[in-house]
């Protein structure tokens, strides 16, 4: 009898909306956007090197990888919303140990936070699959980045000024909002998205997922075109403010010019209606094509700092319009019934691009100065940009014959 008095937006999950995915991004770019600038800089301090930091990530990188291989499993044995939810108390966790601020704990800290981003993006990819017309996921993706805007553009320099009032502070405030990010989601109530498979059968094993993975070509080069994006994002946020350190630029500048370049973002719907208009191949071919030329020209100009600094923040307006098209590939050629599954794959691309960067970095910094890295993160992208000419002209566009689905 007592139910008849319960409301009815709580008896009843409501279908989730697009906004409601970009407002979980938009809070999980909080949490990373105060970070994303203070964590480099506090390891650098503490290990004392480029080469040191690049190992330090290196180990995050591989160990998350397999983790985030495990995160569907987790999603059989436990509800997607719990290990959504457990993803967030990661990142608590991990904010308590860089406040702690010795060298162990922050190397673990950043290797807990790493689990706490790859969970959160598998589970979050999923439920956009479940929930999401197919030709709905480009506007999915510009409104996300347009939700992450402000916490990217914001993030950065706040947190190496917060760094400066009080050590500690970044991690309180990235801990607040991860605290604010568990409370959201269960006030969306997303519940564990829809449920394709049979109820009943044998666990999936992640080698059985990773099989059917590597038999479909068209997912191989979406999920590359995330790894080259996302290792030239690691180039800029990681690097390039230990590149203004070692020129005596100062701390301070790396944050600003990320910042400014992750303002971008708010453009982002702008980009998104641009690359339907020029298709996603034609985007992806021009975007990377972009990248290739001005990472490479910043290590030949790196004997001027300024110039060198000013082609890579040019390049990064190239790495959000990679942001806005480069995750299409994959998320439109994956299988309703593979939903949670290939959402982990795709996420690995963070973990490969976490181990892949660093690794090269340590070589290239054997041989060459830093402005190496910048030289191979271009080659990178000249691979993408062959790559890209093997997709579908047509990809993303709509298919009358099929109602655009």
């Amino acid at each position: 009898m007592a139910l008849r008095y319960i409301p009815l937006h709580l008896k009843h999950t409501a279908t989730p909306k697009i906004a409601d995915f970009a407002l979980l991004s938009g809070l999980e770019a909080a949490v990373r956007g105060v970070l994303i600038s203070t964590v480099p800089i506090a390891v650098y301090d503490a290990f004392g090197s480029a080469s040191d930091l690049s190992s330090v990530y290196l180990v995050a990188g591989v160990i998350t990888l397999f983790w985030g291989l495990l995160v569907p499993r987790l999603t059989q044995l436990l509800p997607r919303r719990w290990v959504y939810s457990a993803g967030c108390v990661l990142y608590l966790v991990a904010m308590a140990l860089y406040i702690l601020g010795t060298p162990f704990s922050v190397q673990v800290a950043i290797l807990i936070s790493a689990m706490a981003t790859v969970t959160t993006f598998v589970c979050l990819n999923a439920y956009v699959l479940d929930y999401v017309a197919r030709t709905d996921l480009g506007k999915t993706q510009g409104q996300q980045m347009v939700y992450a805007a402000v916490p990217w553009a914001v993030g950065p320099l706040t947190g190496v000024w917060l760094r400066g009032v009080w050590a500690p502070l970044p991690f309180l405030v990235a801990g607040g909002f991860a605290a604010l990010l568990l409370a959201v989601f269960w006030y969306l109530r997303l519940g564990n998205g829809r449920q394709i498979a049979r109820a009943k059968g044998p666990a999936v094993n992640p080698l059985a997922y990773l099989g059917r993975f590597f038999r479909q070509p068209r997912l191989i080069i979406g999920w590359l075109f995330a790894v080259f994006r996302s290792c030239g994002w690691w180039v800029y946020v990681v690097y390039v403010p230990v590149f203004c350190i070692e020129n005596g630029l100062g701390e301070e500048l790396g944050g600003q010019m990320l910042s400014v370049s992750n303002a971008t973002l708010l453009i982002s719907p702008y980009m998104a209606r641009l690359a339907r208009r020029l298709t996603v191949r034609r985007t992806l071919l021009w975007s990377l094509g972009y990248c290739t030329v001005l990472f490479i020209g910043a290590t030949v100009f790196s004997a001027i700092p300024y110039v060198a600094l000013s082609l890579l923040f040019l390049a990064s307006f190239g790495l959000v319009m990679l942001d806005v098209a480069g995750g299409l590939p994959f998320l439109m050629s994956v299988k309703p019934s593979e939903r949670a599954e290939m959402a982990a794959v795709y996420s690995s691309f963070r973990d490969v691009s976490g181990i892949l960067t660093p690794g090269a970095a340590y070589l290239v910094l054997l041989v060459f100065p830093l402005s190496g890295i910048f030289a191979a993160s271009g080659a990178a992208f000249g691979v993408a940009w062959w790559l890209s000419r093997n997709l579908h002209p047509r990809l993303g566009t709509q298919r009358p014959s099929r109602g655009g689905a």
